[in-house]
């Protein structure tokens, strides 16, 4: 993924250099790079947009954290499209949240919501997110409105959770060396309780495309036994990885850190370089004109099975728990 046009002056390395910013700043995108290693990246700090999104519906906290991990993956992914375009991550799985959708509307909207058995979250009492989630699949989809493409990419959910089946689809279908990290928490501060999230992707992009070495996919029908491609992995993708793991979820998530001094504590030995931040809002689609508009497109038959005991059609938003009611007559 290449970040946005336009460059900041370098954090910790040769001139031109200025200090990191100290100021820490909620619901943003910073992506950077570190052009010594071709690292490329982006980081995700998300507060009121994610909270928002976490408290429309009465979520248990093991859920709200799954749903938080899933808005900071959709955002590192989806902010590829700079201007215009919709980013879609979905989960179908046989867990016990059977599905996650999150949206992502360039330059920067987010909504999102999940669905889970409340019964079997209280007979299973999964310990993870991997748990939640099962086994199934995690399809990401790009829509751009420029030419009305469609891309959809599709991968396997193996127990595993959110950032490893990132992983997976970038080794598999992007063959582009990844690392994601994602963390969710919940803040108790004087105002009350809030939750929070953030998230890292790192990318190994020479330039030229020279230095990565290509990796055959696993062949699936090789004999018990018989010796799979090993391929050593380059020196500078290994450092930046090195230096991505010292990275810990309370940094990803804490307030008053900012976004540039915790990259520059990650890279500065080797120096980092940002980009023009985005800023990140909660916004749903959805508006009475929308639905009135599809009420419209059903038969008179189907709108008079919708109708409810008090003669009215009630329709209520996934993502964002907004009840509206249409008179049935407006439509004939």
């Amino acid at each position: 993924m290449v970040p946005c046009a336009g460059r900041f002056p370098m954090i910790g390395a040769a001139a031109p250099s200025r200090p990191a910013s100290q100021e820490a700043r909620d619901d943003s995108l910073l992506p950077f790079a570190v052009e010594a290693l071709d690292l490329r990246g982006r980081l995700v700090r998300l507060g009121p947009a994610v909270h928002s999104i976490l408290s429309h519906y009465d979520y248990p906290p093991i859920v709200a954290r799954l749903l938080g991990e899933a808005a900071a993956l959709t955002i590192l992914l989806g902010s590829l499209l700079e201007s215009h375009g919709r980013f879609q991550l979905q989960t179908k799985s046989d867990g016990v949240v059977d599905m996650l959708v999150v949206d992502y509307e360039a330059p920067g909207h987010l909504r999102g919501f999940a669905r889970f058995d409340a019964e079997r979250l209280k007979a299973e009492r999964p310990a993870s997110p991997g748990e939640l989630l099962g086994r199934g699949h995690l399809a990401l989809t790009i829509e751009r409105e420029e030419d009305a493409a469609r891309y959809q990419g599709v991968v396997a959910l193996e127990g595993a959770g959110l950032a490893e089946a990132a992983h997976n689809y970038f080794r598999q279908s992007e063959q582009i060396p990844s690392f994601v990290r994602l963390a969710v928490a919940e803040s108790v501060t004087p105002a009350g309780r809030s939750w929070r999230a953030g998230g890292v992707l790192l990318q190994y992009l020479p330039a030229g495309g020279v230095g990565a070495r290509p990796r055959d996919l696993p062949p699936g029908d090789a004999p018990e036994g018989a010796a799979l491609q090993s391929v050593p992995e380059d020196d500078a993708w290994l450092e930046g990885l090195s230096l991505a793991g010292t990275l810990e979820d309370h940094e990803l998530v804490d307030p008053s850190l900012s976004g540039e001094r915790l990259l520059y504590r990650l890279f500065h030995e080797r120096g980092v370089k940002v980009f023009p931040e985005r800023e990140i809002r909660e916004f749903c689609r959805c508006s009475r004109e929308r639905i009135e508009k599809m009420l419209a497109s059903f038969s008179s038959d189907e709108r008079r099975d919708m109708v409810g005991d008090d003669g009215k059609i009630g329709v209520t938003c996934e993502f964002c728990c907004t009840h509206r009611e249409f008179d049935p007559v407006q439509f004939e």
